[in-house]
């Protein structure tokens, strides 16, 4: 869908124009009744009561109020809580709020006033250098996100497809020193939040849509739009490449499969190459080992590991990030047919090692592994895999985190600590030698299940027997990136966790 435009200005709350300007209050009591009295002081002519009866600040608590001599249709309170617990994603969640109201007000055009500096001073522990620029990053996502909606297939006779688009959000200030930093933080919010729309859009179309020949379409022409290299192989150069288990996963559907290749900044090798590498299944019935039918159709969504690999090459290329980004996406359908992979199956993988199959309903880490192992090739620094990989993460985590594990601590550090700055936040889950005996096979290197316990683990314990020298990590995504139901800024179905998460990293990282 269209994403809503970002911007920036310096104006005073009674100036700026928009049809909805959205206003932070504190809910601690001397900056509650400061900001009060300063409404009332700018806005004589409301048209609504304002006491602490009616509004008192708390967090995501909102109030319209009609002011009869503003440049602004109406003034929109939001309550942003205690300064104390003042943070980026309170802040993301204000702006979420607001962004709500003002679809629900069918206004098109969104103004946010900045966030009180004294409050903001007050909170200042809670945030890292760049506060303003950080501030606006975190209003832009949140508004922003919160405006997303995937009605591409409603039709005008439908009445949800008429709900009214937010076409726009400032956010204002009447500093001019604070508008610099804004603005940087407002430009960034506008790049990551493209790369998640599209992300999103990727996960959400129905299985007809996206398949694995328009899903390397699609990252074809998000290369040619951001100017990153991609190339596509089809079934002949994959079988060239012995990459069996993407092949033996894609033996059930009439779509052959394609291996994306996608390269952002070749010419910079010197300063480090990393490697991120997304599941691609495009559609996961579980093959011969059929999942139930209920929630099936939310498998569309399966390849949401490659949605965030697309999403961060475009952010990455629009960015101009300083650092050689490769971008590996095994895509297949995973059905039954004639052909199917059937369990006891055999599978010879990329770098040699065979795999037997168990569970054709384990299909991501058959593609996975050839992936990871055809990564080599670029003698990365780093490899980052994300993958809807087990419902035993679900069970683990919920939908609130990622799980992650890997052979590289600090880069686990790192991920952690741009978790907590995007809120898409990642969890450590061990990887002890003692769980590699659950994947041992007595007819192949290894087998693709590992029984009922720690099913996360022992996905992520096959994956590791095809990663090359590098260091690795692995995100379990199952949870985050398919969504029951809407929280804040992020809407049911596919959330497209992983692009902000990806970016803010490469934002941060240096080659040692």
């Amino acid at each position: 869908m269209p994403i809503p435009t970002l911007q920036a200005y310096r104006s005073t709350l009674t100036s700026a124009k928009a049809d909805v300007l959205a206003y932070f209050v504190f809910e601690d009591s001397d900056i509650f009744k400061r900001q009060i009295r300063e409404i009332k002081r700018q806005f004589k002519d409301l048209s609504t009561p304002l006491s602490a009866t009616t509004f008192s600040g708390k967090e995501q608590e909102t109030q319209v109020l009609y002011p009869g001599h503003s440049a602004s249709r109406k003034l929109l309170l939001v309550g942003l809580g205690k300064t104390e617990k003042l943070s980026l994603e309170k802040l993301r969640r204000g702006a979420s709020a607001a962004a709500k109201s003002a679809r629900h007000l069918k206004a098109p055009v969104l103004a946010i006033f900045e966030p009180a500096p004294q409050a903001v001073m007050k909170a200042r522990p809670h945030f890292e250098e760049n506060i303003w620029e950080n501030i606006a990053t975190a209003l832009g996502e949140g508004s922003v996100l919160a405006a997303y909606k995937f009605d591409k297939y409603l039709t005008s006779s439908n009445g949800s497809k008429k709900t009214t688009r937010l076409k726009s959000v400032s956010v204002i200030t009447e500093d001019t020193q604070r508008l610099k930093d804004i603005s940087l933080g407002i430009a960034y919010a506008q790049l990551v939040c493209e790369g998640t729309y599209l992300a999103r859009d990727l996960e959400n179309a129905p299985g007809n849509e996206i398949f694995p020949e328009s899903l390397a379409r699609r990252a074809a022409e998000a290369g040619k739009k951001s100017r990153f290299q991609v190339t596509i192989l089809n079934e002949r150069k994959i079988k060239q490449l012995g990459m069996g288990g993407l092949l033996g996963v894609s033996q059930g559907s009439a779509k052959p499969p394609r291996f994306i290749i996608m390269e952002h900044n070749r010419s910079v090798k010197r300063k480090g190459t990393i490697v991120l590498v997304g599941k691609g299944v495009t559609f996961d019935s579980g093959g011969i080992s059929i999942k139930p039918a209920a929630g099936m159709a939310e498998m569309k969504m399966d390849m949401s590991g490659a949605a965030a690999v697309i999403g961060t090459m475009q952010v990455a290329a629009r960015m101009k990030l300083p650092v050689h980004l490769v971008g590996l996406i095994p895509a297949t359908e995973n059905l039954l047919g004639g052909a199917a992979l059937k369990p006891g199956d055999i599978l010879t993988h990329h770098n040699g090692k065979t795999s037997e199959v168990d569970n054709t309903d384990a299909e991501g880490r058959l593609i996975l592994a050839d992936a990871l192992s055809y990564a080599s090739k670029y003698k990365p620094d780093l490899v980052i895999d994300l993958a809807t990989l087990t419902g035993a993460c679900v069970v683990a985590l919920g939908h609130y985190a990622t799980g992650m594990m890997g052979t590289d601590e600090d880069t686990m550090k790192r991920l952690r600590e741009s978790g907590e700055r995007t809120y898409e936040r990642v969890w450590q889950l061990p990887m002890f030698e003692e769980y590699e005996k659950l994947v041992k096979s007595d007819v192949a290197d290894v087998k693709n299940v590992g029984g009922r316990w720690a099913g996360a683990i022992t996905a992520a314990m096959f994956l590791k027997k095809f990663i090359g020298e590098y260091k690795w990590v692995h995100l379990d995504i199952a949870g985050t990136a398919i969504m029951e139901e809407a929280q804040d800024y992020i809407p049911k179905g596919g959330s497209g966790v992983g692009v902000r998460l990806l970016i803010d990293l490469l934002r941060h990282w240096k080659k040692a």
